[in-house]
Formats: structure tokens, C-alpha cells, sequence
């Protein structure tokens, strides 16, 4: 008997394995085993009222089994009964600390109680315990996400060697390569996905987001339009996903009125919800109504500096830096206490583009990538990283600098040439280009590694930069913690650009200063100086950059849909828009201003 109920439950026939449960108990009333598999045949029917009891009953005639009472928790959990839960998961793993499938479901269970970071620490215990298990790493990925812990790239780095994934679980993962901005991985895993399960419509929904996500807008709308005909009758929640991905496509498409329309009509989905304020703040922009703007972006950062507070607790810690990269300076008569070392020259260096984000990076990076003597790559935090592993040997940066000697820096220059082949095919005939905007902050490492390099500062009027900024939901703790406000993201940019003004004259790097409104004013006169700077004889590939962007399809950046477009005026002196917002923000920012020549007043 026992058998046959065993199968019925493993062949997905709980109504089977509930009559023959129930048969069995008749003979053998309160056995543990024929009333575990009538809970689990009433639990796979949904039937919670009726086998929670069952699983209770089970944890109080065996006190002492964790495997009882892991069972109890996860039908509490399934019944909304989360406090209940929680406490049935503790004893459970009270009782075995180690149990991995514990540790995973307690863990699944903080995190949908937005408990983040002891989310965090429960699942990645979970895959410390066992490192083969694919659930345990992808769902420790999915907390660190939320947490902006970068451990998740370790997580997901081998996901190519990965066998049978099952299909929720590649779900998952496509999900989270797209949270990293790998758009095309997600792409690839979903496509995938698809041939497996044609109708499956959360996959056909977040593929048809992904097609959008890469420029490749015919496909999305081929997608949702598929989806639309064949569904007469979408749930509620797919059906506002619909609305949600027709009004970005609308926006992209240049219809901010119709796009506003149906993000109202859809709405947020839930309180958590700040990237449907962040879209119809965007959607206002372009409809010219800039108070309602301003009004969804309060609305953005509010929620998403509420998920922050409970994901990175630290960033909110009295006294907190804005900036920790930006604290401990070294001054001239440190550096010249460094070592003389060997290291590559100019042409054997990265080109570096940094800035403020938002300051014109990446129009400048595709610009130098659609050189075929240049290569770039989306922005990655290389140099955090590095210092990151410096740190884990007791050489903090920027203070230890002076302790690295030629065989540190030469280890250090070839553990950044494997950060930079994970993430794009390298080719060896052309020089490389950084750009990440916060490397600016990142000087003092980038000199000790590559002393030569060629260095370029994108530079635009603070007040435009301030404001592209609030637009944008980032990713990086750092900037939307900064976004808090206006004064506050003022106060950033001014951190960010003494540290750069003060590393500067210490180092004194290669630099080209390019600024966003002398090159879009005139852009043959500057990509040639910009040539120039590089040693390159042909500029005329630099004006081509826009080609070059619609070809790669995919840019990992805020300003994605912006440089698929040719060089043109429509970002400039956008603040103007904004003055009464900006207000609060101009003491803090008025020495940058007067620094870099720009007005120091509204009007």
C-alpha cells in the first residue's frame, strides 16, 4: 500500500494518494508515515485548512524531528501564516543547524518578508553547506540582488557549466542576468526556456521586457501581440504586466501620451513598486508636465530608499559616507614614498572614461568603441573588486598603496585582464576602454596599476547632471542612496569631484577634459581632439558611434535608448526645466560651478 501511495504522490495523482492514505489509516490509525503522505495529497490538492493540522499534529508526537517540523513550517508558510512559519522553521533547524533544504525554504521565507539581509546571510549558509546545489546558489543570488552584494556574480559566474537546470530555476536565473544588466544572457536563457515550454506566459512576458530591454522593440511588440490574440482572458496581474510593457514601448516610440495613459490605468504593483514611478516620471518629462515629474520621482525614491534601509542598513548608519571610495586621501608627500615599478605604457593601457554618472560616459565610450582600434565593454566595478581582495589580505585602499610592490601589481594587472575576459571576448589587437563613471573615484589604484594610461573626464553642467540623475533608477547602493533628494545628490557630486580635483593634482594623470556641451555643439572639432589625446589618426569612426550602438543592440546603461541616436542638442540644459526643484540644491553645488566655469545662478 505504502508503495502505491508513494507513486500516485510521485506521478502527480494526490487524489489517489489521499483514498489510499485514508484506507490505510483506517487499519492503522495515527501511523506517522500514512499521515504524513495525507497531508502532503491534501497539501498538493491546496487543501491547507485540512493538512496544516495534520503537520501540526506530526511536529507534537515527534518533538524532536527536524524533518516534522520543516514540513509544519512550509504548510504554514504556503497558508500565509508567516510568524507561525518562522517560528516551526527555527525549531527545525534548531534541532539540524545543517539541513540545506531548511535552511532554503526559512531562507525564501525572509525574503518574501522582506527581511533582506538575514534572507542573505540564511541562503548563502544554505550553498556554503552544499556548493552542487543550483537552488541554493540561485535563490543566495536572488537575496545578495536585493541587497546590491556583489558576491552575486560569484554565484552566477559558472552558470554556463550548470546541468539540468529545471525550468523554474532557469527562469530564475534569466531573471536575475537581467537584474545584472546581462539583457542578451537573459535573452538566450529564455529563448531557450521557450522552445521547452512554448505557452508559458511569464516567460513570453519577460522575454517580450527583454526585447525591449536590448533595442530590439519590433520583437516586443511581436511578443505582446502574440500574447494579447491568444489569451482572450488574462489573470489580472498579466494583464497590467501588458499595460506596463506597452507604455514603455509607447515612450520609446514617441507617444508619452498614450504611454501615460496606460501606466496609469495599470498603476503600481505593489508598495514596493518604485520603477512604475521612475517610468511615469520619464513619461511626464516628455510630456513637458514637469511638477508631475517631479512629483513621481519623490514618489521613486521614497519606496525605493524604504527597500534600501532594509536591504543596505549600513548606508544608513550615522555619520555614513556617501561615498566610501571617496574617503582617506593620499597626499603628494605620500606618493612619492611609492616604489618605482615597471608598468605598461599609454599603449598598453586602458583608456579610462570617468565622470559623474550621467555626465556623457557612455556617449563617449561608444563613440571610442565604434573605433576599430578600440574595444569597450559595459561598465563594470573592476577596481572595487580588486580593492575588495586587497582588503582580504590587510592592504587597505588608498592608504596601503605604498605597500604593493612590482609582484602584487603585476597579479593585480592580470586578475583585471580575467574580470575583463569574463565579460567580453577580448581582442588583442585593439586597446581596451574602461568606462565607469565612479572610477573617478578609484584614481589613486588605476595610477598605482596603470601609471600611463589615458584618462578621460566627461564633464557636463552639474545642474543637468543633478537632474539626469534623479531620473534614474540605479541599481548601485552608493547613487540611489545619494538620489535621497536633491540637496543630498548635490552633495555627492561635489564629494565625487574633490576627491577626483584633490587626486588629480597629487597623481597628476594623463587627462582630456570633454565636455558634453562642446561636444555635441561641434562633434568633428572634438571626437578629433579627443582623437588626438589617444593617438589615433582617424576620428571619422567616432561620429559613427550611434550605427555602431544600434548594431550591439544591447548597452547596460540608463542612457541605452539615448545613444542608439545620433549627436544631438535634446540633452542640454534640461535643468532649466527643473529650477524651482534645483533650488534647495545650488549652495551645495555652487563651488563645482564656479570651479568649472558654469553660472552660478538659475535664470
Amino acid at each position: 500500500m505504502i508503495n502505491d501511495i508513494l507513486s500516485a504522490l510521485q506521478t502527480g495523482r494526490p487524489e489517489l494518494a489521499e483514498r489510499l492514505s485514508r484506507e490505510a489509516l483506517a487499519a492503522r490509525p495515527g501511523d506517522p508515515d500514512l499521515t504524513l503522505f495525507l497531508a502532503i495529497s491534501l497539501q498538493q490538492q491546496a487543501r491547507l485548512a485540512e493538512a496544516v493540522p495534520l503537520y501540526a499534529a506530526l511536529a507534537e508526537s515527534h518533538p524532536d524531528s527536524g524533518v516534522h517540523w520543516g514540513n509544519y513550517a512550509t504548510a504554514l508558510r504556503s497558508a500565509g501564516r508567516e510568524q507561525e512559519a518562522e517560528a516551526a522553521y527555527r525549531r527545525a533547524l534548531q534541532l539540524d543547524p545543517d539541513n540545506v533544504e531548511q535552511l532554503l525554504n526559512f531562507g525564501l521565507l525572509q525574503l518574501h518578508r522582506r527581511e533582506f539581509v538575514a534572507a542573505r546571510d540564511t541562503l548563502l549558509r544554505a550553498h556554503v553547506l552544499d556548493p552542487m546545489s543550483l537552488s541554493a546558489r540561485i535563490h543566495a543570488a536572488r537575496a545578495c540582488a536585493v541587497c546590491r552584494d556583489s558576491r552575486i556574480e560569484d554565484l552566477l559566474r559558472p552558470w554556463r557549466e550548470w546541468k539540468d537546470l529545471d525550468n523554474d530555476l532557469q527562469f530564475e536565473l534569466a531573471d536575475l542576468h537581467l537584474v545584472l544588466g546581462e539583457a542578451n544572457i537573459a535573452r538566450v536563457l529564455l529563448e531557450e526556456l521557450l522552445e521547452l515550454m512554448p505557452g508559458h506566459l511569464p516567460t513570453r512576458m519577460l522575454l517580450a521586457a527583454v526585447y525591449e530591454r536590448i533595442n530590439d522593440l519590433d520583437a516586443s511588440d511581436a511578443m505582446l501581440a502574440a500574447i494579447e490574440s491568444e489569451y482572450a482572458q488574462l489573470d489580472g496581474d498579466m494583464q497590467l504586466e501588458t499595460l506596463r510593457l506597452r507604455a514603455k514601448l509607447c515612450l520609446r516610440r514617441g507617444s508619452p501620451d498614450e504611454a501615460r495613459s496606460l501606466l496609469e490605468r495599470a498603476g503600481p504593483r505593489a508598495d514596493d513598486d518604485y520603477g512604475h514611478f521612475f517610468v511615469l516620471a520619464e513619461v511626464c518629462d516628455k510630456q513637458r508636465d514637469y511638477p508631475a515629474a517631479v512629483a513621481a520621482l519623490q514618489e521613486a525614491h521614497a519606496r525605493q530608499l524604504d527597500e534600501l534601509r532594509m536591504a543596505v542598513p549600513q548606508r544608513f548608519a550615522p555619520g555614513a559616507p556617501i561615498f566610501p571610495a571617496a574617503e582617506g586621501h593620499i597626499n603628494v608627500e605620500e606618493y612619492r614614498r611609492w616604489p618605482e615599478l615597471q608598468a605598461p605604457d599609454a599603449a598598453h593601457s586602458p583608456v579610462f572614461i570617468v565622470g559623474f554618472p550621467r555626465s556623457g560616459t557612455t556617449l563617449l565610450e561608444q563613440m571610442l568603441d565604434a573605433h576599430p582600434a578600440l574595444q569597450s565593454m559595459d561598465e563594470r566595478p573592476f577596481f572595487t573588486i580588486l580593492a575588495d581582495q586587497l582588503s582580504d589580505y590587510g592592504i587597505q585602499v588608498p592608504r596601503d598603496l605604498d605597500k604593493l610592490d612590482q609582484h602584487i601589481c603585476d597579479e593585480l594587472r592580470k586578475g583585471y585582464v580575467s574580470l575583463v575576459c569574463t565579460k567580453i571576448q577580448r581582442r588583442w589587437d585593439a586597446r581596451l576602454v574602461d568606462k565607469n563613471p565612479l572610477n573617478m573615484l578609484c584614481l589613486p589604484l588605476i595610477h598605482r596599476m596603470f601609471p600611463n594610461a589615458k584618462i578621460i573626464l566627461a564633464l557636463r553642467h552639474p545642474c543637468d547632471v543633478l537632474i539626469s540623475n534623479y531620473m534614474q533608477n540605479f541599481r548601485a547602493a552608493p547613487l540611489a542612496a545619494a538620489c535621497a533628494s536633491l540637496e543630498k545628490l548635490a552633495e555627492a557630486y561635489v564629494t565625487a569631484m574633490r576627491c577626483w580635483l584633490h587626486d588629480v593634482d597629487v597623481f597628476e594623470p594623463d587627462v582630456f577634459v570633454s565636455r558634453y556641451e562642446d561636444l555635441v555643439a561641434d562633434p568633428e572639432t572634438q571626437t578629433r581632439r579627443i582623437a588626438d589625446f589617444l593617438g589615433l589618426e582617424d576620428a571619422t569612426p567616432l561620429l559613427r558611434f550611434d550605427q555602431r550602438a544600434r548594431d550591439k543592440g544591447f548597452i547596460a546603461t540608463p542612457s541605452y535608448a539615448q545613444v542608439t541616436q545620433p549627436v544631438n542638442r535634446k540633452g542640454l540644459d534640461r535643468w532649466r526645466r527643473y529650477r524651482e526643484a534645483l533650488a534647495p540644491a545650488l549652495p551645495v553645488l555652487e563651488p563645482m560651478l564656479r570651479h568649472w566655469g558654469y553660472p552660478v545662478d538659475l535664470d
